[in-house]
């Protein structure tokens, strides 16, 4: 599967910003679908993810009640609503897609990634 991540951009702290992810290829291979972040120096994290059929979503605690995850089957496409955007929040953000997996949250638990969008949040 191939991933097309962008919509991100420099927002001020309190900010929104969506992102969006456009799949293409074998797409019916994917069971979950997640966003992930990496600030510089730092190991990439778990931002939220959702199952591909029936939209069950995950966050991390960082970003639940700020971030939405949402997904439209029918456009192949994941999106990533982000409102009151923090400094912190600052970091590329990468989609990704896999198969099955027990560990949904963790880098390991996809195959494919998209190339990154950068999201910066000034103070």
């Amino acid at each position: 599967v191939q991933l097309q991540a962008s919509g991100g951009g420099l927002v001020q702290a309190g900010g929104s910003l969506r992102l969006s992810c456009a799949a293409s290829g074998p797409t019916f291979n994917i069971y979950n679908m997640g966003w992930f972040r990496q600030a510089p120096g730092k190991e990439r994290e778990f931002v939220a993810t959702i199952r591909w059929s029936g939209g069950i979503t995950n966050y991390a605690d960082s970003v639940k009640g700020r971030f939405t995850i949402s997904r439209d089957n029918a456009k192949n496409s994941m999106y990533l609503q982000m409102n009151s955007l923090k400094p912190e929040d600052s970091a590329v953000y990468y989609c990704a897609a896999g198969g099955f997996s027990y560990t949904p949250t963790r880098v390991s638990g996809y195959n494919d990634w998209g190339q990154g969008t950068q999201v910066t949040v000034s103070s």
